[in-house]
Parts: C-alpha cells; sequence; structure tokens
C-alpha cells in the first residue's frame, strides 16, 4: 500500500513539473506582455485621430453637397422662370410658327416679330394704334431684359453647383483614402489577440510563481487590467472604417460625374441652342446634375455616420488600452 502511494506521489510531482516547465517565468511572462500589449493604446490614438479628421473632412463634403443641391433648385427655378417667360412671349409672337430660335437666330426673329405686330392681327384685331404697338414693343423688351437677367444668374448658379460638386468629389476622395488608412491600421486586431494570448500566460506564471512564494501583487494588478481586451469587441472598428471608405468612393465617383454633367449643363453651347430640343436637353442635363448631387450628399453623410460610429467603436478599446498601458508602465 505505501508503494502505491509513494508511485502515485511520485507521478503527481512528474505531472506537476511538467506543466509547469511548460509555464513562462513570471520575469518573462511580464515582459512578453509588455511587448504584446504596451502599444495598442498609442496606435488607437492615431487610429482616432485618423477618424476624427475624416469625420471632420466628409462632413465639410456633406455642407459642401448640400449647397450643391440647394444651388441647383434655386437654378432650376430661375431656368422655369426664364421658361415661362420665353412661352409668354411666343404667345405674344401670335402665329409664329417652328422652334424658338437659335442664339444667332434671336436678333432676327425679334425684329421679325415687330415687323409681325405692324402687319398682322394681334390678339384678335388689327393692331394698328401706335399705342398697342408701343405697349407690345415695350412689353416684349421688359420680357427679353429679365429674361436676359435670368440667364446671367441662372449661369451663375451652374457655376457654383459645379464648384460645390468639385469640393464635394475632393473630400469623397480624400475621406475615402483617410478611410482605407483606418482599416487595420498596425494590425490593430493582431495586436490585440497577442496581448490577450500574452494577458493567459501571464495568469498560468502568476499561478506557478505564488506557489512558490513569489510577490505577484504587480503581476495580478496587470493581469487585471490587461485582461480585460477578452470583454471588447474590436470588429466594430474595421467594419465602420470598410464603410466609410465604400460610402466615400462611392460619393466620389457620384460627385465626379455630377460635377461634369453640371459643366455640360452649363457651357455655353447648352445654354445658348434656344430649339426646343436644345432646351429639352439642358433641362435634362440640369435634372441630372441635381440627382447626382443629392446622391453624392447622401454618401457623403452616410460615410460621416461611419466615420463618426468608428470613433465611438475605438473609445470602447481604447478606455482598456488606457488602463492596460497605464499599469505597464
Amino acid at each position: 500500500m505505501k508503494g502505491k502511494i509513494l508511485a502515485f506521489s511520485l507521478l503527481s510531482v512528474f505531472v506537476c513539473s511538467g506543466a509547469f516547465s511548460a509555464t513562462l517565468d513570471l520575469e518573462s511572462a511580464l515582459r512578453e506582455t509588455y511587448r504584446a500589449c504596451v502599444n495598442i493604446d498609442d496606435n488607437l490614438h492615431e487610429l482616432k485621430v485618423l477618424a476624427g479628421i475624416n469625420t471632420a473632412v466628409t462632413g465639410v463634403g456633406t455642407g459642401l453637397g448640400i449647397g450643391a443641391v440647394a444651388t441647383g433648385l434655386a437654378k432650376a427655378e430661375t431656368d422655369a422662370e426664364i421658361e415661362r417667360l420665353f412661352d409668354e412671349m411666343w404667345e405674344i409672337s401670335g402665329d409664329f410658327d417652328g422652334d424658338f430660335p437659335t442664339a444667332e437666330e434671336k436678333d432676327t426673329w425679334y425684329q421679325n416679330f415687330l415687323k409681325k405686330i405692324e402687319k398682322t392681327e394681334w390678339g384678335g384685331s388689327k393692331v394698328s394704334s401706335e399705342s398697342q404697338k408701343s405697349e407690345t414693343t415695350s412689353a416684349t423688351s421688359e420680357k427679353e431684359q429679365r429674361i436676359q437677367e435670368l440667364n446671367e444668374k441662372s449661369k451663375r448658379l451652374g457655376n457654383w453647383r459645379t464648384g460645390l460638386l468639385a469640393g464635394n468629389t475632393a473630400t469623397n476622395i480624400a475621406g475615402a483614402i483617410i478611410a482605407s488608412k483606418t482599416i487595420n491600421k498596425d494590425d490593430i486586431q493582431g495586436q490585440v489577440e497577442a496581448c490577450i494570448s500574452a494577458t493567459k500566460e501571464l495568469n498560468n506564471a502568476i499561478n506557478a510563481a505564488h506557489m512558490n512564494g513569489e510577490d505577484v501583487s504587480e503581476a495580478k494588478r496587470i493581469y487585471e487590467a490587461c485582461r480585460e481586451y477578452s470583454y471588447v469587441d474590436i470588429t466594430p472598428i474595421n467594419k465602420r472604417g470598410k464603410g466609410a471608405m465604400i460610402s466615400s468612393s462611392v460619393g466620389a465617383v457620384v460627385g465626379g460625374v455630377g460635377t461634369i454633367t453640371s459643366g455640360v449643363a452649363n457651357s455655353d453651347g447648352i445654354r445658348n441652342d434656344d430649339t426646343s430640343a436644345g432646351r429639352e436637353k439642358e433641362k435634362n442635363l440640369n435634372t441630372a446634375s441635381n440627382v447626382l448631387a443629392v446622391g453624392a450628399t447622401a454618401a457623403s453623410a452616410t460615410a460621416t455616420v461611419f466615420n463618426a460610429t468608428q470613433i465611438a467603436a475605438i473609445k470602447k478599446v481604447a478606455s482598456v488600452a488606457q488602463e492596460c498601458t497605464g499599469v505597464l508602465k
């Protein structure tokens, strides 16, 4: 019986010795924990700065996009007023047939119109009195002047819309680049996983050292602080960074197309074509520009939300990193 007890005791010592031989000594475990965990806080700070900058950049882009949309709508109202005045002049011209004149034909058309009201019936009665001629000529001249003023306003608004869309596009490009840098920056995920692994090894070393009668109070403080990484989810940081990058990339493409479309719609070649087909083409291009401005603005706003929520996710991990780094240093 005594021989069996002695054999069991020897076996237990052998097993325990084998288990602890695979465990790092306390000093080595502390060194590995320091190496794995100490830089996470600094890297998270850099990541938070990048996300903050990107939030500001995409926020500016959203503002520029909103300005482009508002300017585009104001231009649409101005163009609608121009079209209304054209229609009124058309009605004044009586039975004039055909398309609206081109820019080159406008002066000729207007002169022919003045001759027309001298020789034909207008409004169902002969336009013969000088007062009627004067009133008609005056009304037409006022409309021509108003159309010219509105055309100048429309041109300015079109240029502003193009410029604002270009600014929105630039911020979306910058946002996509910055967001890409926040994805897997310095492999934060890998660093946290390495820190968790090192902390587990530290706990094993603490247990072994405690059995040997060593002072483990400082090591326990480090373990208690750094083991909290096991309870935080770091995946939202990369997910939201990817979301911001995709949104900004979409905004850059949509905004770029919108900038080009707006520039074409506001070009002299399109604006000066006063035929029915030309006016319809200009209207369609302006509508497309406004729709693209809305799309680019929505993409910028979405990227801003992703950036802001990425910061919130970083802060959750950063609170653990500060505690862990604090006791390590």
